[in-house]
């Protein structure tokens, strides 16, 4: 299956007030590899970065302002991520944005759920822990995964920190399982079969005291017992 893990940045947080895409990054994975494949743009948003958002990603309007605009990198985008899985955190927010600058060029460029299937990973975070922050920082503390260049936000790096959460987080428990054969892991590794010396169960019998105490025991049951003892019964039965 082939999947593409997206991350955008934005000018501001709510889209329903005109702000705008400034930078996309996608990080490609086949049946759960990454394949070394990405798509990654800084945009001309064609307005002004809100200070809030400057101080979260950094990405100033000097910097912004000989990026192309989206219109003209949109072919190559739908292109990249035709057909995959998109796997994106709080996937809502993204593909909002996302589907408001296709509106913006047109019916003909449809929307994001036209090119693409989508899997919020917050929502399977917050399936697989309830109750815990979920944001893409708690999940790298949580899942081991090594964010200490995540300075200020980025998309292609953030999303090369989701694909890492995202293996993690649906690892199954089938690459702990032994196998017959040497298979290739997540990370490209052969893995073999691990064969242990098993011992033979050691059989320990009753001694001679013991054999004595239990026949005693089973008397004693014989004789309290409306019915007789069947174990008593049995063993006289087996040694007629």
């Amino acid at each position: 299956m082939r999947q593409v893990v997206l991350d955008t940045e934005t000018t501001g947080l709510e889209v329903g007030r005109g702000h705008r895409l400034i930078e996309i990054g996608c990080i490609e994975l086949s049946e759960r590899r990454l394949t070394g494949a990405r798509f990654h743009r800084y945009l001309n948003p064609e307005r002004a970065v809100d200070e809030g958002a400057l101080a979260v990603h950094g990405l100033s309007n000097e910097f912004l302002a000989d990026k192309p605009v989206f219109a003209a990198v949109v072919d190559e985008f739908l292109e990249f991520i035709r057909g995959a899985e998109l796997v994106i955190h709080n996937a809502a927010f993204d593909v909002g944005f996302l589907d408001a600058e296709l509106t913006r060029l047109g019916p003909e460029r449809g929307r994001i759920a036209d090119h693409a299937h989508v899997l919020d990973t917050l929502l399977l975070a917050r399936e697989k822990y309830p109750g815990q922050r979920n944001s893409l920082d708690a999940l790298c503390k949580r899942l081991s995964v090594d964010n200490s260049a995540r300075g200020l936000h980025g998309a292609l790096l953030d999303a090369s920190l989701l694909a890492e959460v995202y293996l993690a987080m649906t690892a199954g428990q089938g690459a702990l399982e032994l196998a017959t054969e040497t298979a290739p892991s997540e990370s490209g590794r052969r893995v073999g079969r691990v064969t242990l010396p098993r011992p033979g169960l050691r059989v320990r019998r009753a001694d001679a005291g013991e054999e004595q105490a239990h026949r005693a025991r089973l008397a004693a049951i014989d004789r309290i017992s409306k019915g007789g003892c069947l174990w008593l019964r049995d063993e006289m039965a087996g040694g007629t």
